[in-house]
């Protein structure tokens, strides 16, 4: 459980300095420019990211069983993951209609991710990683809403359909094989 901590710290950690320390991060900026700061930032995200895999791989082989979700959770969980992939979706894409009305869909994506992981886990490896993100996501929103940061104008509708088009596939890929591939974890069974 340690290296999944670990990791967590690291990722979460570099992921909430605007967060926690927005002058530090203003400082440090400015000392070491653009690049040498985004070049830190992306290592400690990566080390952070591959400790976080390695780490939920170790927990497994002593994972301890808080709750068992009920079957509806499952499904509640499959539901919720379609919209968290469209809300990745419109993330990705160039604003359409969705992007303003969601505000900051890469945050509303993480909480559903989570939630949605939370409702189908009941094990303490997958409540203190996905518990962790829910917690890191609702805390940047609020302090992305005390920042008055800016929320994209819209455009045209298009784009609201192909980041639909786009999360539905992505939705679909998980569902057929990619989720198992990825996480040794077939999605529906």
């Amino acid at each position: 459980m340690f290296v999944l901590i670990l990791g967590l710290v690291l990722f979460l950690g570099v992921h909430s300095v605007r967060i926690a320390a927005p002058g530090w991060r203003d400082a440090r900026l400015a000392a070491m420019g653009e690049g040498a700061w985004k070049g830190v930032y992306s290592l400690v995200s990566f080390v952070g990211f591959a400790l976080i895999v390695w780490g939920y791989g170790l927990a497994w082989q002593d994972n301890v069983f808080l709750y068992e979700p009920p079957v509806w959770a499952r499904h509640v969980a499959a539901l919720l993951m379609l919209l968290a992939l469209i809300s990745l979706g419109v993330y990705a894409l160039p604003a359409g209609r969705l992007k303003p009305a969601l505000k900051h869909p890469m945050l509303l994506f993480v909480k559903i991710w989570a939630v949605a992981h939370l409702l189908a886990n009941g094990d303490l490896a997958s409540v203190i990683l996905f518990g962790s993100f829910l917690v890191w996501a609702v805390a940047d929103r609020i302090s992305v809403k005390r920042r008055g940061a800016a929320v994209a104008a819209p455009g045209p509708l298009t784009y609201d359909i192909a980041a639909i088009a786009l999360g539905v596939a992505l939705y679909l890929l998980f569902v057929w094989r990619l989720h198992a591939w990825l996480f040794g974890v077939a999605p529906f069974g």
